[in-house]
This record gives structure tokens, C-alpha cells and sequence, in this order.
């Protein structure tokens, strides 16, 4: 069987490149329903998008990569895409874009666009083989306990990274670049929560606070949770991909710097008041009960008892506490892959194969991670739309 193009990996960004390369297009994944990251994304309704997507946003050995597939189509366009299929859509914080009903009204968009465009999708189906004859790729696939043999002209691999295995996920996009000699830059789970080995923040399980979160170049106002094996919410997320092992983060508990303000008025308004009781205002009580233990701070006495300096000393604590992780919790539970596909292999343009024409990677397989809030979205769609431009441009 000989067709245009095959897609391997059926999730957001396969589905988009398939929906609109032209021509005999076959999309295929292992899972039993496409999408399945799309399906589970935002709580099962799915960030699509994030109307501040900027370059800036995103990570890469080179951060100049992205902007060209961004700014050809950009979160606006796939804004018109939905609102042209009656999805209703709502900001959350952030410029974050959310579907109101379901995130599964993006996934049958998607295969309503790729039925529009006579792409086929092929569930329950595995790779065997790829080989190079020519011009030409011969993939050998295995589907219902039977093999198949396709030939051809193009080869995009869209199967993502490996966060969340369970659902599948494995390294096979960065195999095969490398079978076609692309370079595959070093990958870490990213968007993860962090793990103390300790277990030292289990007492403080479900306290969640606004703070400045900083790791590396990465700084984020943004919410932390307390868990039982260690630190998550979405500013842990965030600076989870700037962290090096063995580095240290540093969480500002007081982002605003209204604390040491608000100590002094409170000082002279009513000095009898305890310090304790007067941080409680400010910060969750079970963490003022739990600062003595964990920053090593003196917080007995009332207000009246604590001079400027001493205000200022604690304020400073509670502004720069630093920790180290023992580690995330992995692929198991990331949002995304760190690194990928190299960049320096691939055409900004057209998401083509440097060394191998003909072949292209989109997606999270590609060394382009972006934050926390829809922006790994749109790289999934922009990315597709390059690769599917130039392929239907042929």
C-alpha cells in the first residue's frame, strides 16, 4: 500500500499535521483512542492554548527555533479554529484558554477535520519497522495481530516524549531520529513535581499558598502544595523545568513584600498581639506553626517584643528560603519532556529532517518545551501546521 504521508502518533499534534497535509495521509498510534493526552489535560477540559504565547515561553538549547512555526500560526488562529467549531472556551488565570464543556470536543474536532481531509486514522497499531529505499520510506506495522506494509513519500513522527508512561508514552520518535541521523539532546521529565526524600513537608499535606518559585533563570509567581513526598502546584511545575539535579530552588513566601509593612502597622496598632497569631493572617497557620522547624526561626513573643530589625530578619527568611530536592517524581507524573529532537537538525520552516528529506518531527518529540498553561498546546499545533503546509505544498 503506498501513500503519501504516515503519521506516527495520533495526539494533538499528529492529529492537526494529518487533518491538514493533503493528500493520502494515515495517522496511526498504539493506544485505543486518539488524543489521550489532550483527554486528560486541565482537569478533562483541556488548556488548548494561552493567549500571552510568546517565544519566551519556551525552552531549547535554541530558543530562537520556535518563533517561526509560532508566529505562522499563532494561538489566535487555533482560537478561530475552535470558535468555528462552536466550542465554547473561557480564560482561567494567566491567559490561560480552557474548553467549558469537555476537553474531548477538541479531540472530535480533530478527527472531524482529519474525515474532512480523508486522512485515515489507524487505532491499536504499532511500528515494526522503518527503512529507507530511496525517496521513499518502507514501514512494516502491526495491526488487529496482522502485519502491514506501507510505502511512503513522508514520515512525521509526532509520538511525543516519554512523560506519562502509563498511558504509553516511550522514547520511539527519539529512536527513530536517531536511525535517520538526527541528534537527540539529553531529555528530563519537566512540568513535575519535586521529592524530598524526607518526607519532610508530609505534616503540611494540602497547604497551598501564592509565592515566587525560582530555580535556574526561571522565576514564577504562581501556587505551591504541600505534599506528602515533597513540593508540587503549578509554581513548582514551572521551575521544575529550569532545575538542575542537585541544585537548590527558592521559594519566596511573601511575593508581594507587604509582609514586613503589615508587621510594623500591626506593631504599633496592638504590640500585645502574638507574632504568630499576626503571621497567621498573612500565611497558612499549619505552615507559621511548622516555619520554627523548617527555616530555623525564633518566632516566640508578641509583636511588641520584635524590633525592626528582627521583623526585617524574618521577613527575609520567609523571602528567601532555599531548598534542594532530592529529585521529581519523574516521568510518571510530568506533563512534558525536557529536550528532544535537536533542533539544529531540523528546518524551522518546515519541522523537515536536516539529514533524511522526507522525514519530519513535531510535538513534544522535538527539543521545544514550553510552560505550564497551554503553551505546549500551541507548540503542538504550530509545529503541526508547518510540517503540514510543507508537505501539502509538496
Amino acid at each position: 500500500m503506498q501513500i503519501d504521508t504516515l503519521i506516527l502518533g495520533a495526539g494533538a499534534a499528529g492529529m492537526m499535521c494529518a487533518a491538514h497535509a493533503g493528500g493520502r495521509v494515515v495517522a496511526i498510534d498504539h493506544a485505543k483512542a486518539p488524543g489521550e493526552k489532550i483527554r486528560i489535560s486541565g482537569g478533562g477540559r483541556c488548556n488548548f492554548t494561552n493567549l500571552h504565547c510568546t517565544p519566551e515561553a519556551f525552552l531549547s538549547q535554541n530558543p530562537h527555533f520556535c518563533k517561526s512555526a509560532l508566529s505562522r500560526y499563532t494561538q489566535w488562529d487555533f482560537i478561530e479554529l475552535v470558535e468555528a467549531h462552536g466550542i465554547a472556551w473561557h480564560e482561567k488565570t494567566l491567559g490561560q484558554l480552557f474548553c467549558d464543556v469537555s476537553a474531548k470536543d477538541i479531540i472530535a474536532m480533530l478527527r472531524g477535520l482529519m474525515q474532512a481531509a480523508g486522512a485515515e486514522l489507524w487505532l491499536e497499531t504499532s511500528l515494526v519497522e522503518v527503512t529507507r529505499d530511496g525517496d521513499l520510506f518502507r514501514v512494516t506495522l502491526e495491526r488487529g495481530g496482522r502485519r502491514n506494509s506501507l510505502v511512503t513519500r513522508n514520515l512525521v513522527l509526532a509520538s511525543g516524549g516519554k512523560s506519562i508512561p502509563k498511558m504509553g508514552a516511550t522514547g520511539l520518535a527519539y529512536d527513530l531520529a536517531r536511525q535517520f541521523g538526527l541528534r537527540v539532546t539529553e531529555t528530563s521529565a519537566a512540568l513535575v513535581p519535586f521529592t524530598f526524600s524526607d518526607q519532610r513537608f508530609a505534616p503540611l499535606a494540602g497547604v497551598s499558598l501564592p509565592v515566587r518559585a525560582h530555580a535556574g533563570t526561571g522565576s514564577f509567581d504562581e501556587a505551591m502544595l504541600f505534599t506528602h513526598r515533597g513540593l508540587s502546584g503549578p509554581a513548582m511545575l514551572q521551575i521544575s523545568s529550569y532545575w538542575q539535579e542537585g541544585g537548590d530552588i527558592t521559594v519566596d513566601l511573601d511575593p508581594e513584600a507587604r509582609l514586613y509593612a503589615a508587621l510594623r502597622a500591626k506593631r504599633a496598632e496592638a504590640g500585645r498581639v502574638n507574632l504568630t497569631t499576626e503571621l497567621a493572617r498573612h500565611l497558612p497557620q499549619r505552615l507559621v506553626d511548622a516555619l520554627p522547624e523548617h527555616l530555623g526561626l525564633g518566632l516566640s513573643g508578641n509583636l511588641a517584643d520584635q524590633s525592626d530589625a528582627a521583623l526585617q530578619a524574618l521577613c527575609d527568611a520567609l523571602r528567601g528560603w532555599q531548598l534542594r530536592p532530592q529529585g521529581t517524581e519523574g516521568y510518571r507524573t510530568a506533563e512534558v519532556t525536557l529536550g528532544g529532537i535537536d533542533t539544529d537538525d531540523l528546518s524551522s520552516k518546515t519541522m523537515e529532517a536536516r539529514p533524511c528529506p522526507g522525514l519530519y518531527a513535531i510535538g513534544e518529540a522535538v527539543d521545544v518545551t514550553g510552560w505550564l498553561g497551554g503553551y505546549n498546546f500551541q507548540w503542538a499545533w504550530s509545529s503541526a501546521m508547518a510540517a503540514a503546509r510543507a508537505i501539502a505544498q509538496g
